[in-house]
């Protein structure tokens, strides 16, 4: 109710002015003045006491039940109360009450980045939560989340590589892709390392963006594809991209699915890191081993510091006074104020 009132354009005479939920939602530019306020009631009964004890007084007769009864005890208060609600509403004016509206406008130049994620049949493994897919696709939501007007992409890979999603500043249809992802949406096993490479950078060569980052997730050695992944990674340098490589798994005894018993089974897990750590270094990146979902989560948000663009903002103030419309107020209760003080009413009402 309050913010209709403050956004109608009102008249000054509206009585809404005086509503407790509008002064709720004023800013005060002097807010300090409003202690005036407590100042008025002393006031008033100084100047009532001084006029008690300095007025000229009439010996008049009357009845106990006259004086109990007679409502001019009441009216004869008018001229105070007025004279109290001018001080009142001059030292809300003096406050300064206000309405502020700020908007800001928030803007980047932007990072474009390309998400680069391993769904061979070994990313089912069970070393991770629920397992390796499912935690590098939550870590990747949670990524998408955390930023703001960067152009994202995504490339899955296993046997082939596929581009799920060009660079894209809609993030809630990304996560709907990547929430999608199964293990066989690529027909080929394998690891084609290099043509995830290839294809991601096909996607980013175009771009403007000053910064190009690539982000390479994989638990295996590349045993797939047409194209050597370090020639890839050299070639992605070329555009200017960035790479980050994500090593995702833990050596040794690793469960895999249920045996006959409903058991976890067990499978023996190696890894040979030598060509994530070169790409990572063609890339003038970093290199990260992860060994469970806690891991993982922190490599990304480290990632998230690394490639942080600056975040420029613009304020705009619209601030409208309202000040005039109780000095308006308290202009009108002093012209009634003089009006009894100035006329036969004052003492009809004093008496």
């Amino acid at each position: 109710m309050a913010d209709e009132v403050l956004n109608s354009g009102l008249p000054w005479y509206s009585p809404d002015w005086f509503y407790l939920s509008t002064f709720k939602n004023f800013t005060w530019e002097f807010k300090i003045a409003l202690f005036g306020l407590i100042l008025i009631p002393i006031f008033m009964i100084v100047r009532w006491v001084l006029r008690f004890y300095m007025n000229q007084k009439l010996p008049i007769a009357l009845t106990e039940r006259q004086i109990r009864n007679n409502p001019t005890n009441l009216i004869r208060l008018i001229p105070d109360a007025l004279l109290a609600a001018v001080f009142a509403l001059m030292v809300v004016a003096l406050a300064r009450p206000q309405k502020t509206n700020e908007k800001v406008e928030q803007w980047t130049e932007g990072i474009d980045i390309m998400l680069v994620v391993d769904i061979s049949q070994s990313m089912q493994i069970e070393d991770f939560k629920p397992n390796r897919l499912e935690a590098a696709k939550k870590v990747a939501e949670e990524f998408i989340e955390g930023r703001f007007q960067d152009r994202i992409g995504m490339v899955i890979f296993s046997g082939d590589a596929y581009s799920l999603s060009p660079l894209t500043t809609d993030y809630d249809l990304l996560k709907s892709y990547i929430e999608d992802i199964e293990f066989d949406m690529i027909e080929n096993r394998g690891t084609a390392i290099g043509s995830a490479l290839a294809v991601a950078t096909n996607r980013m060569r175009e771009s403007d963006s000053k910064t190009k980052v690539l982000i390479l997730l994989s638990d295996g050695d590349n045993t797939a594809g047409n194209i050597d992944p370090i020639t890839a990674a050299k070639l992605a340098t070329a555009y200017d991209i960035k790479m980050y490589s994500i090593a995702i798994g833990k050596e040794g005894k690793v469960p895999f699915g249920k045996d006959f018993f409903g058991r976890p089974r067990m499978v023996e897990n190696t890894m040979d890191e030598t060509t994530l750590r070169e790409i990572a270094k063609i890339g003038e990146g970093e290199f990260f081993r992860v060994g469970d979902n806690e891991a993982l989560e922190n490599v990304f948000k480290l990632i998230d510091q690394y490639e942080k663009a600056e975040i420029k903002e613009t304020r705009y103030k619209d601030t409208e006074d309202f000040y005039r419309n109780y000095l308006y107020w308290a202009l009108v209760f002093f012209m009634l104020w003089m009006l009894l003080k100035s006329t036969f009413l004052t003492n009809v009402l004093q008496d």
